[in-house]
């Protein structure tokens, strides 16, 4: 009994390290990230083919059945926070292997629903619950195995999303018309149960330098938590400080290196038991980059729910019109994969990179709505999957930099941002059916995406402002300004 549990230990246990590895385990973590993408959102991009056959057996509108995805995408985001109390406080491991669970029983349950109404239970709260409790961790347990590949693993890692689409729109076309869309669904819960499996590889990652001493070693960040208690603990996940150790080791006590700096107790006793980090909503960098995410998520679901049948509606053959999503697919990759690259380079802030792709993105969203055609529109998604590659795999990790909140707190801001995405991911696809219901028109579903798009553009610019202080200080200038100016009239009246 007692060596079934050490190889259980082992088996949940922590990989040990004397500095970020930027490899070792970490590949077989970017594997395992590589297949949540594929079971995540390359099920929720791919959803648009069953739209069709939904308004036709449950004899609903666009927004109606819109309202699934909506409500699926909220409830991945808005438990955020969630899923980050749950991952520092039992592991990463645990959480996400549940989460695979509940993933594959909403799906497969999806199969047996008689209305909408059921499927906002199964899809919407139950698979959307699962989403979050897997992807959020997986993201945030690959950024901690590497810093200076972060860039370019987190990219190639990220194409599962775009591999599943270019494989799942034609493959779960051709299993509906064969088997139905019912069964079809327990096809893809069971494959989704590959989630479980993947969480179990998930071993946290601790930082030990040889020659760290005991009193070193309680130096911890990235995730606060209790002490060490058996296997699946949140201690098992602590990353420790690379820039405290190298003070300690040069013999220089923590407190004499920096004025501003925490020493150890301190650090213990604000950083116990803090399982959300909420004061990151006091920095106003930190909003706008909240901000451009709650807009810029109008535009990463609708357009894959609607360019099918937008495609269709042009006098597209519905089954050529499915390969719209895997034109988006491909191109997606190439996006993913070539902004790693550039960010790994170094030329340009990895923020400012961001801000150029999101305004191009928010030019194409408008070209939709111009197109005619067959080819129009294949141009349109072309530039459309490049793009959001581009977005999608780096707004999440950007979190980790300077610019942004760090790494070091990125664990623990990564639930809030998400959330506050949320409230966006709730309203996208609605407002677009909306707009379809009204205007009888599918282009007009990407003037809401465009919009929201344009938004985020303005105030992913006013990151950096914000977290430098510009923004203060010009304000604090121009009444400093203004007081001089009275101050000046004034003595001159005195004269």
């Amino acid at each position: 009994m007692a060596q079934w549990i050490f190889r259980l230990r082992s088996c949940f246990g922590s990989k040990v390290y004397s500095e970020v590895p930027d490899g070792g385990w970490g590949w077989i973590v970017a594997v395992a990230f590589f297949l949540v993408e594929v079971f995540t959102y390359g099920v929720i991009k791919s959803f648009g083919i069953f739209l069709k056959d939904l308004m036709s057996d449950f004899n609903e509108t666009n927004s109606r059945v819109s309202w699934i995805i909506s409500i699926c995408v909220f409830v991945m985001t808005f438990t955020a926070p969630l899923s980050t109390v749950l991952s520092n406080r039992f592991g990463f491991q645990p959480v996400v292997m549940f989460g695979g669970f509940l993933i594959s029983l909403g799906t497969i349950s999806t199969a047996f629903t008689s209305s909408i109404n059921q499927m906002y239970l199964t899809i919407g709260i139950v698979t959307g619950l699962g989403y979050c409790l897997t992807f959020l961790p997986t993201v945030t347990i690959l950024s901690q195995y590497f810093s200076r590949r972060r860039s370019v693993v987190t990219a190639m890692a990220s194409t599962g999303e775009s591999f599943a689409i270019f494989a799942f729109a034609p493959a779960f076309t051709a299993l509906k018309n064969y088997i139905g869309w019912r069964y079809t669904f327990v096809v893809i819960g069971t494959l989704q149960g590959i989630t479980i499996i993947c969480g179990a590889l998930l071993h946290p990652i601790v930082i030990k330098p040889t020659s760290q001493t005991e009193t070193e070693q309680k130096i911890t960040y990235t995730l606060p938590g209790e002490q060490v208690q058996g296997f699946g603990s949140s201690g098992d996940s602590v990353v420790q400080s690379l820039e405290q150790e190298q003070g300690l080791k040069s013999g220089i006590e923590l407190e004499e290196v920096e004025p501003v700096q925490v020493n150890p107790k301190q650090q213990d006793n604000t950083s116990k038991n803090r399982l959300l980090d909420l004061t990151v909503l006091k920095e106003g960098g930190f909003l706008c980059y909240s901000a451009f995410g709650l807009f810029a998520t109008l535009g990463f679901f609708a357009p894959q729910l609607y360019v099918v049948e937008l495609s269709a509606s042009l006098g597209t053959e519905r089954d050529k019109a499915a390969y719209m999503l895997s034109t988006m697919a491909i191109s997606e990759i190439f996006g993913r994969l070539s902004i790693g690259w550039v960010m790994n380079c170094g030329c340009i802030r990895k923020i400012f990179v961001l801000l150029i792709c999101v305004s191009l993105m928010c030019l194409v969203l408008v070209l939709f709505t111009i197109v005619n055609g067959f080819w129009g529109l294949v141009v349109c998604c072309v530039l459309y999957g490049f793009l959001l590659g581009n977005i999608a795999s780096t707004h999440i990790p950007m979190l980790a930099e300077d610019d942004v909140v760090g790494i070091q707190r990125m664990p623990l801001a990564v639930g809030v941002y998400v959330c506050i995405q949320s409230f966006a991911g709730l309203a996208g696809p609605p407002l677009g059916g909306v707009l379809v219901d009204i205007t009888q028109n599918y282009s007009a579903a990407f003037y809401s995406c465009a919009a929201g798009m344009g938004l985020g553009a303005i105030f992913l610019g006013l990151v950096r402002p914000a977290k430098t202080g510009h923004l203060c200080r010009r304000r604090k200038n121009g009444e400093n300004n203004s007081a001089v100016e009275q101050v000046s009239k004034s003595s001159q009246r005195n004269c």
